[in-house]
């Protein structure tokens, strides 16, 4: 398959050996009393992405494709979050405090799911994460090299965070990962127009960025047209 309109060239990718990875779509960050508005923030950035992402979510799933989702997660015992993380900023609720969804981003709580709306299905691989990036200790290379992945398509929040890690992340260890625009967003507007112009700066040199109007198009085109 070849996505015409990606940038900054031609995105290339063949649907058995690429992954879409759907990053941190959480009730902590998406919905209202999580820690995303602990912080002072404006979820609803976030949740008006959700049903763009459900569309390519959707179609990548008739089409076969794989799928990965992650959570920002810490054991209960929080032994896997440094102090450096859980005190850093002037929250209202802390990483492991309670909060009206259960304790924050702590594995298992209501608030740690992914929203329904973007659920995982059996079958899916559903990474806990416990740093910003999906690849740091965790399992997801591995799982990924089993499958014979070697392209990403990326989604999720927050742009300049934790998409962005994880893109750099799979850079480095050989992916060629393209980003979907509009299935992506930040708190801060600016950051996500920043890291996207970042990601595909010098010719790619993190990965693509397209508009997933381009890439339904494409996933339905006929396999004999393509």
């Amino acid at each position: 398959m070849q996505l015409d309109q990606a940038q900054p060239f031609p995105y290339n990718f063949e649907l058995k050996s690429t992954a879409l990875v759907i990053i941190d779509m959480q009730r902590d960050f998406i919905e209202p009393g999580g820690f995303g508005e602990s912080l002072g923030n404006d979820v609803s950035l976030l949740s008006a992405i959700v049903p763009a992402c459900q569309a390519v979510l959707a179609a990548w799933r008739d089409a076969g494709g794989l799928v990965v989702h992650t959570r920002e997660a810490h054991r209960a015992d929080l032994s896997d979050c440094p102090p450096a993380k859980r005190h850093r900023g002037n929250p209202s609720l802390r990483i492991g405090d309670a909060g009206p969804m259960g304790r924050i981003l702590v594995a298992g709580e209501p608030g740690n799911q992914i929203i329904p709306a973007l659920a995982p299905l059996p079958g899916e691989i559903a990474i806990d994460k416990p740093g910003k990036g999906a690849f740091y200790a965790t399992p997801l290379h591995e799982l990924l090299q089993q499958e014979g992945i070697t392209h990403l398509v990326f989604m999720g929040v927050t742009t300049e965070v934790c998409v962005q890690t994880s893109m750099r992340e799979a850079n480095d260890r050989g992916y060629d990962c393209l980003l979907l625009e509009d299935c992506t967003e930040s708190y801060f507007p600016a950051f996500k127009t920043a890291a996207v112009e970042m990601l595909r700066a010098q010719g790619a040199i993190v990965g693509w960025t397209a508009t997933s109007d381009h890439l339904l198009s494409l996933l339905a085109t006929p396999p004999a047209r393509q």
